[in-house]
């Protein structure tokens, strides 16, 4: 009986919302004229005090008012309609009867024409009862399922029977709370199948379904929005933080970028002025030499000419002499003629050609290129440095060959690092187990084992590659303070707290740290890849193939540069080589 009721009361809303939204069309049509009839064509509302000009045209006594206002300069007065103009300014009079039946308008509940703002637009929900042009919803009935504006809304508010309605801001697409299969309003919700039933569906198809009223499942929902409403707030909370300490984190980075170019700048400027002054020290100095010189040779030049004078005089005289036919007179002028100043000593005449500056530019040319690969070494060290700037988290290590070679790094090595038994070529790019050669002593060569180390140091994030032939290598990292001389684990890569190693043979990989070996199982190669994260302490070694495979990885904190090196172990012919990556 009650399913009944409800149905009947349900056809009696039905049957009210036809007729309400009849009578609501009929008063439209009949009411638009009106409204623009009686509007003023100003303000578009409907008229206040209305006055009428001699054209003919009504309008709101204020709003003619003020139009005529903005033309009292001009001395002249027009229609906003018709443009007609008016000399002197007419006087405004209130037309009683106009004004009469504007009253009249408004008591039978008719609106002035609404503004343009007061119509629907494309993402405005319209009215359903206007016809025409429709006006904004002011409000949705879910009773009826049907959106009204202002004007046809009244009737909710008056009607008692209306007045039950359930009213909401306007909602679009009101038809989908209407059952496809029964036409009715939907009410309930089935949480067996989740979906929005009515009051038919419950007894029919969802009969025995755990089914609850729509309202106590927006009840239990609701709950649920709050709870994902405090999560969502207080991750936006959490996420508001991260960006105003990524903003002060952006602020600080910006401050010492700024901070370090200028100190650079300072710095290289130093540098430049350093040059500068060496170079005219040296300048000075061999303008002061050559002067030095250049006069004591002239000085000697000077000499000389005076004697090859004097010499030429004696030789002129003695000629005469020579030539005097009176014995007596010849024998008693000889004597004196015959006799020579002591010659002027030219044994310190040394002619060296085109050798007495020359010295001086090999040493400066020597100066230069040390200074050169102290800055190709140091360059390479600033670089690493300036990309190892990493404000948030460090990167995941990379997964394909592709994402390593975003690292990779050219790497030299150091000849003056290389045991006397390996032979350096390819530009100090590989090694060669050789005859012992005679080098020239250096502090930093390793003088038992046969190891070489690189000449660039490694900071940041960097990958490279070494091929390798014959019977063993070990591929190594380690600090630039590892011990060189003798035959001590101290020196030698992997043996001690200095240097990690990866120690391939033909068919086996060891792993050496701290004088402790690990068993390392994979796939013999004769390319190792090692990947390094100074930063984030990550040292692994690779099996490079079409694949990289895992071989080693060491978790650890670097305290200082790392250098890479290379140990070749067993027989004559062994080479290792640090591959060109492209």
């Amino acid at each position: 009986m009650l399913f009944r009721s409800e149905l009947k009361f349900g056809n009696q809303e039905v049957k009210l919302k036809q007729s309400l939204q009849l009578r609501a069309e009929m008063a439209q049509k009949g009411a638009q004229l009106d409204k623009e009839t009686f509007s003023c064509s100003i303000c578009l509302d409907l008229l206040k005090d209305p006055v009428t000009i001699p054209c003919g045209h009504s309008y709101c006594m204020n709003c003619i008012k003020d139009f005529w206002d903005e033309e009292d300069q001009r001395k002249i007065y027009s229609c906003p309609q018709c443009r007609q103009t008016f000399t002197p300014r007419p006087v405004l009079v209130k037309n009683t009867m106009l004004a009469d039946l504007v009253e009249q308008l408004k008591k039978t509940g008719l609106q002035a024409a609404p503004a343009d703002h007061c119509y629907a637009g494309p993402e405005d929900v319209a009215c359903d009862v206007c016809t025409g042009r429709k006006l904004k919803a002011l409000k949705s009935c879910l009773t009826c399922l049907i959106s009204y504006c202002k004007n046809h809304l009244q009737p909710h508010y008056d009607a008692p029977l209306l007045k039950k309605h359930k009213l909401v801001d306007p909602l679009e697409k009101l038809q989908e709370n209407i059952c496809s299969r029964h036409d009715e309003v939907m009410k309930m919700f089935c949480r067996t199948d989740q979906q929005s039933i009515c009051y038919l569906c419950s007894v029919e198809e969802h009969k025995g379904h755990d089914t609850v009223s729509a309202a106590a499942e927006r009840t239990e929902r609701q709950r649920e929005l709050e709870v994902s409403r405090q999560n969502i707030q207080q991750r936006i909370q959490d996420r508001e933080k991260d960006v105003k300490l990524l903003q002060q984190e952006v602020e600080a980075v910006s401050r010492s970028a700024d901070k370090a170019v200028e100190d650079s700048e300072k710095i290289f400027t130093e540098l430049i002025r350093l040059i500068q002054k060496r170079s005219s020290d040296v300048k000075q100095q061999i303008r002061s030499q050559q002067e030095t010189e250049v006069s004591r040779v002239k000085e000697l030049q000077e000499k000389l000419e005076l004697e090859i004078t004097e010499l030429k005089r004696k030789d002129a005289e003695l000629k005469q002499l020579s030539h005097t036919e009176d014995h007596i007179q010849f024998l008693h002028n000889y004597p004196s003629l015959s006799q020579l100043n002591e010659p002027t000593d030219s044994s310190s005449i040394n002619i060296r050609p085109l050798r007495y500056f020359e010295d001086v530019t090999a040493a400066v040319s020597e100066l230069r290129d040390q200074l050169q690969d102290v800055l190709r070494e140091k360059w390479t060290n600033i670089l690493l440095t300036v990309t190892e700037v990493d404000v948030l988290l460090p990167q995941p290590e990379p997964k394909t060959r592709t994402e390593f070679l975003k690292y990779s790094l050219e790497i030299t090595l150091d000849p003056n690092t290389a045991n006397t038994w390996l032979l350096l070529s390819e530009g100090n790019r590989k090694a060669k187990m050789n005859q012992p050669r005679s080098y020239s002593h250096h502090p930093d060569k390793f003088t038992y084992w046969r190891q070489v180390l690189s000449r660039e140091s490694l900071t940041g994030r960097c990958y490279w590659e070494v091929e390798w032939r014959g019977e063993g290598v070990r591929v190594a990292v380690t600090y630039k303070d590892i011990s060189r001389a003798g035959d001590s684990d101290e020196c030698r890569f992997g043996r001690n707290n200095k240097s990690w190693a990866l120690h391939c043979d033909t068919n086996s990989y060891e792993f050496w740290f701290n004088n402790i070996s690990t068993p390392v199982s994979g796939p013999g190669s004769s390319r190792v890849g090692v990947y390094l994260d100074h930063r984030a302490g990550i040292l692994s070694f690779y099996r490079v193939s079409e694949t990289m495979t895992l071989l080693h990885r060491v978790q650890t904190t670097f305290t200082q540069p790392l250098y890479a090196g290379l140990h070749l172990c067993y027989f004559h012919g062994d080479t290792a080589e640090l591959c060109e990556l492209k």
